[in-house]
C-alpha cells in the first residue's frame, strides 16, 4: 500500500527539513565522510623480486585451481534467491519423479560440485595404493616393499563412533537452522505488525503523510538491510535503492552496523510523529522484535558449532578414507577405487550439507 504512494518531497516541509530541524544527526555536516588512506610504502628492492612467481608458487596455484573453482561456485550459490514454497512446489516436491529430477540435476548441485576436490583426492589415493599393491604382487618391485593391507576389525570398531559424530553434527546443524528460521519469522511478523500500527495510528494528511510514508519505507528496508548484513557478498545499495532515498542510503552505507542504522531512522521518525505518549510507546515497543532478530542472526553468524567438534569430524573422515583402500585390499583389490569413491562422496556430502551456512531462506523472506 505504502509503496504505491507517489509523494513529492520538493516542498518546504519535506522530511529532510523536518528531520534536520529536530535531529542533528540528519544534518549535512554529518554526512561528510572522512577518507583516511594509509600512506603508501615505497617498494624496496625486495618488491621487484616478488613479481616473479617461483615454481613452487605456480605449483600451489595449479593445485588450488580446482578447490578455488568449487568454492567460488559454492559461495555464488549461497547468494542465489530461493523462492518460498507454494502449493504447486509442494506437489512437485512430493512427485514420484522427484528422484529422477534430483539425479539429473546432480551436475548443477552446489553441494556435489563442492565435493569434487576431496572425492577426487581420496579416489586418487586409492588408485595409487591399488597400483602399488598390484606392482608388489606382480613382483615389479623389489621384495623389500610390502603389500599395504590390514585387518578390517579397527574399522568395524570405529564405525559407530563416526556414525555418532555425523548424527550429533546433524542435530546441531538442524537446531541452528531452526533457531534462525524462528528468528527470521519473528522479524517479518514484527515488521508487519509495526507497519500495521503505523498505518492505523498516523494521520494521512499534511506533513504526517510524508513522515508516515518515510517511516513505512524504513520499516520495509529493515529486513533487507539485515539480510545483506548476514549474507556475505550482498549488494545492499542495489537492494535498497528502490526503497530508500539517496541521502538516507548513503548514511546507511557509511554506518558500521547498517540494520541498527535503519532502526535509528525508524525510531527518530516515530519521534517526529504527532502522537500521544501511549501510541508512541506502543510503536517503540514493537521494535523489540527487530533488536532480538539482530541478536539471534549475529549469534548464529559469530558463534559456529564448536570448532573442536568440526575439526574432529573432518580429521576422522580424512583418516578414514586415507586408510580405507588398505583395509579393503584383501577383499576388494581394485574394487577399492570405486568403493573409496562411493564412501567419500557419501560421507563428505553429509559433512558438506551439515556445514551450516547463513540461513538460506533470508533472501526469500527479505
Amino acid at each position: 500500500m505504502y509503496q504505491s504512494m507517489n509523494l513529492s518531497v520538493s516542498s518546504n516541509f519535506t522530511h529532510r527539513s523536518l528531520l534536520e530541524s529536530r535531529f542533528p544527526i540528519f544534518s549535512t555536516g554529518f554526512r561528510k565522510s572522512v577518507n583516511l588512506k594509509p600512506p603508501r610504502v615505497s617498494s624496496g628492492p625486495e618488491s621487484n623480486d616478488s613479481g616473479h612467481e617461483t615454481l613452487t608458487d605456480k605449483l600451489i596455484h595449479l593445485l588450488r585451481a580446482v578447490p578455488d573453482w568449487a568454492d567460488e561456485i559454492k559461495e555464488r550459490g549461497m547468494q542465489q534467491k530461493r523462492s518460498l514454497y507454494t502449493h504447486e512446489k509442494w506437489v512437485e516436491h512430493r512427485s514420484s519423479l522427484r528422484h529422477v529430477r534430483h539425479l539429473l540435476s546432480s551436475f548443477s548441485s552446489r553441494v556435489i560440485l563442492s565435493l569434487i576436490p576431496p572425492v577426487f583426492f581420496f579416489t586418487s589415493v586409492a588408485v595409487v595404493i591399488a597400483s602399488y599393491n598390484s606392482a608388489v604382487a606382480l613382483d615389479w618391485l623389489p621384495g623389500i616393499f610390502p603389500i599395504l593391507r590390514s585387518s578390517s576389525l579397527p574399522y568395524q570398531l570405529t564405525a559407530p563412533a563416526l556414525a555418532l559424530l555425523l548424527v550429533f553434527r546433524t542435530e546441531a546443524s538442524y537446531s541452528r537452522y531452526e533457531e534462525g528460521r524462528k528468528a527470521w519469522v519473528g522479524i517479518i511478523a514484527g515488521t508487519n505488525d509495526l507497519a500495521r500500527q503505523v498505518i492505523c495510528s498516523v494521520d494521512s494528511s499534511g506533513d504526517e503523510l510524508i513522515i508516515k510514508d518515510l517511516l513505512l519505507r524504513y520499516i520495509a528496508a529493515f529486513p533487507v538491510a539485515l539480510k545483506c548484513h548476514v549474507i556475505y557478498g550482498s549488494d545492499i545499495a542495489r537492494d535498497l535503492r528502490n526503497l530508500i532515498e539517496a541521502d538516507d542510503l548513503s548514511l546507511i552505507l557509511q554506518a558500521k552496523h547498517r540494520p541498527r542504522c535503519v532502526i535509528e531512522f525508524i525510531s527518530q521518525s516515530i519521534q517526529l510523529l504527532k502522537l500521544d505518549d501511549a501510541k508512541r510507546d506502543l510503536l517503540e515497543s514493537k521494535m523489540l522484535h527487530l533488536h532480538e532478530g539482530i541478536g539471534v542472526c549475529e549469534q548464529l553468524m559469530g558463534i559456529p558449532i564448536p570448532l573442536s567438534y568440526t575439526r574432529l569430524t573432518s580429521r576422522f573422515l580424512v583418516f578414514w578414507h586415507l586408510t580405507l583402500p588398505i583395509i579393503l585390499w584383501d577383499e576388494c583389490h581394485w574394487i577399492v577405487v570405486p568403493a573409496t569413491f562411493i564412501s567419500a562422496a557419501s560421507l563428505f556430502c553429509i559433512e558438506e550439507v551439515l556445514c551450516p551456512p547463513p540461513p538460506p531462506y533470508l533472501p526469500s523472506f527479505a
